[in-house]
């Protein structure tokens, strides 16, 4: 066994060790809008589920060079935000939107997606996802390495549930017609795999 002290490391050397362990991740496709009402769109494998009493879910969105991502900066200005469920058929228009673009411009448009008005949030979503979840920022706690600010841990509530037909049936969500898609390492991604079940022991 290797044994790694991660104050040793570089930053770098950390993330490919995270994010070579920690699989599959899930991604959120998160939208945005900015002061200037333009629409965002990003996606984050840093994401999962806080709280179901109320329905929480976290986003961690680091700070490269100390500098807020359009996504972060937006939610701290709007506190409202949209997380999408990556999936087998939208997955490389999702890709699209990882393109470093001036904030002028709408990821969006870049990758083609449909937007469709959000229920509870001024925020949009995007149609061709299967499951998408308005959300209200919660909270926003700092994520600090010394005195700098690395990043940001942002806990969403979520006020509307939006769910295809297709994959809902009373109450629950068939992962095989989900289809979402998990984050490996460097450009790899995985599909949901075999399913088994194991009955919790009494």
């Amino acid at each position: 066994m290797i044994s790694i002290d991660p104050t040793k490391n570089s930053e770098r050397e950390n993330y490919k060790l995270l994010i070579g362990s920690i699989i599959p991740r899930p991604i959120a496709f998160v939208t945005t809008k900015s002061e200037q009402g333009i629409i965002n769109g990003a996606p984050f494998s840093y994401f999962n589920i806080v709280s179901s009493n109320p329905p929480m879910i976290s986003l961690a969105i680091q700070r490269p060079n100390g500098r807020l991502k359009d996504t972060a900066r937006h939610i701290h200005y709007q506190e409202q935000f949209v997380v999408h469920i990556v999936d087998e058929d939208n997955v490389e228009q999702v890709n699209e939107t990882a393109a470093s673009l001036p904030v002028t411009e709408s990821e969006i448009d870049r990758a083609q997606f449909t937007l469709i008005e959000s229920q509870q949030v001024a925020v949009p979503g995007i149609q061709e996802a299967k499951v998408r979840m308005e959300c209200r920022l919660v909270q926003t706690i700092p994520l600090m390495n010394g005195e700098e600010q690395t990043g940001d841990l942002f806990i969403g509530e979520v006020v509307q549930y939006h769910i295809d037909e297709t994959i809902y049936n009373e109450g629950r969500i068939d992962p095989r017609k989900l289809k979402a898609i998990s984050r490996l390492a460097g450009s790899n991604y995985a599909k949901i795999g075999d399913i088994f079940a194991l009955e919790r022991p009494v």
